[in-house]
C-alpha cells in the first residue's frame, strides 16, 4: 500500500514558484525569422576556364596574363579563389 501511494505521489505534477523579484523572459516563437543587419552580397555564377562553374561576387575584369594577352576574369569567388580565369 506504501508503494502505490509513494508511486501516486511521485506522479503528480510539481508546480514552479515563480519569483516575483525577476521578471520571467518572454517566451521566443517557434518560427522566428532573423533581421537581416546587412543585405547579402549576391553573386552570379560564371563558366571558369577549368570547365566548372564558379559563384563570384565580385565584379568580372580584364587582366593581363603571362602571355602579354588579355584574360576576362572573375573576382571574389567562393572557395577562398580571388580570381578565376573566364571561358568566352
Amino acid at each position: 500500500m506504501k508503494l502505490i501511494a509513494t508511486l501516486l505521489f511521485a506522479s503528480l505534477p510539481v508546480p514552479q514558484v515563480q519569483n516575483s523579484l525577476v521578471q520571467p523572459a518572454q517566451p521566443a516563437p517557434h518560427f522566428v525569422q532573423q533581421a537581416k543587419a546587412t543585405p547579402r552580397a549576391r553573386g552570379k555564377w560564371y563558366f571558369a576556364r577549368t570547365g566548372h562553374a564558379v559563384y563570384c561576387y565580385g565584379p568580372v575584369m580584364t587582366l593581363k596574363n603571362a602571355d602579354g594577352g588579355l584574360d576576362r576574369v572573375a573576382t571574389v569567388c567562393k572557395g577562398n579563389q580571388v580570381v578565376v580565369p573566364l571561358k568566352d
